[in-house]
């Protein structure tokens, strides 16, 4: 049996810190995805409904990738009330000749926080607008701050406005990334003016209902949606789809199921036979992103198989160049 790598997760926040490294790699996973050879199941997923919990369960093979990964996600939101984390779990790294156990990535969700950020760095880099500056943030957990730090590293961002249901924790978290970032960092308790002041928008949440309005919504802007990734969830009224110059998916037939176009297809307002251009065509430049200032381009992220194999071959490559981790031996 071969030796297995363990990495813990205080080793994998030094060997993976969000950079253009990371966001780069994110951007390869989308092209690759795009080019019709990976092998990508559905998401398999446990909802836990007596404790406001799910579990989903993400994988994929590329071609050319020496290992593919396993990632178990739990995210139990009710956990703030108890001082734990919403998410956690660990990634499984297998080899693509063998099947063979190679590494145990215990990153209690951390590489999952980094990856879904530099996917929206990723859509900032090909949708937003080259000018765009101003950034409006939905949300005031961990993937707020990733987002918003994700996108200075693709943007000349110099302000951003936080909003959350909870007014405290939004004024905190400005605090925060007002110090983290160096940029004019505000909280706001209204959505509707904090959406539509900025030239990006972000969604972070695990909300079930609508959060940001149609009418909200200016020409020009990039909204990135990156909370609804169940068939619960939902963060934009379905009608900002059909107010969209371009809804832009990570993956068509995921966002179908779990993104906020599932909520759009459910209401009537968009058709099954409807088709629309994934990122990864855009990253490939198979497919045009943004033609125009004033287009409203709705970027729809439900996080991918192919995301988490990128991110955990990184880190396993770089824990090697590194020396780091521990080895066992079976």
């Amino acid at each position: 049996m071969p030796d297995i790598k363990i990495l813990t997760e205080t080793e994998l926040r030094e060997l993976v810190p969000l950079d253009i490294a990371v966001i780069d790699c994110i951007e390869q996973g989308f092209t690759t995805l795009a080019g019709g050879n990976v092998t990508m199941p559905p998401i398999m997923t446990l909802m836990v409904p007596d404790n406001n919990g799910e579990v989903c369960v993400k994988t994929a093979y590329v071609p050319g990738i020496d290992s593919f990964a396993m990632k178990m996600s739990p995210g139990f939101f009710d956990n703030p009330k108890l001082g734990l984390p919403s998410t956690s779990g660990l990634m499984v790294l297998f080899s693509s000749q063998t099947g063979m156990l190679e590494a145990l990535l215990l990153d209690n969700g951390y590489l999952t926080d980094v990856r879904t950020a530099a996917a929206g760095a990723v859509a900032a880099r090909h949708l937003a607008r080259k000018d765009a500056t101003s950034v409006c943030i939905i949300g005031a957990g961990v993937q707020a701050g990733l987002q918003l730090k994700a996108m200075t590293l693709v943007r000349d961002i110099t302000s951003a406005v936080i909003w959350a249901r909870d007014s405290v924790k939004a004024e905190a978290t400005a605090i925060k990334l007002r110090s983290e970032l160096g940029i004019h960092v505000t909280s706001s308790s209204d959505a509707a003016c904090a959406v539509a002041s900025a030239d990006i928008v972000a969604t972070t949440t695990p909300s079930d209902r609508p959060i940001v309005m149609a009418d909200w919504l200016q020409p020009g802007q990039l909204v990135i949606a990156m909370g609804s990734d169940q068939e619960h969830k939902v963060e934009l009224d379905p009608n900002c789809l059909t107010k969209a110059t371009q809804y832009v998916p990570d993956s068509r037939a995921q966002c179908a199921v779990k993104g906020e176009l599932r909520s759009a297809l459910a209401a009537g307002i968009l058709t099954e036979n409807q088709a629309f251009m994934e990122l990864g065509k855009i990253t490939a430049g198979k497919a045009l992103g943004r033609q125009s200032d004033s287009d409203l381009i709705i970027a729809d992220l439900t996080g991918t198989g192919v995301q988490d194999t990128a991110i955990a071959n990184l880190a396993r490559q770089r824990a090697e160049a590194a020396g780091s981790g521990s080895t066992f031996t079976s």
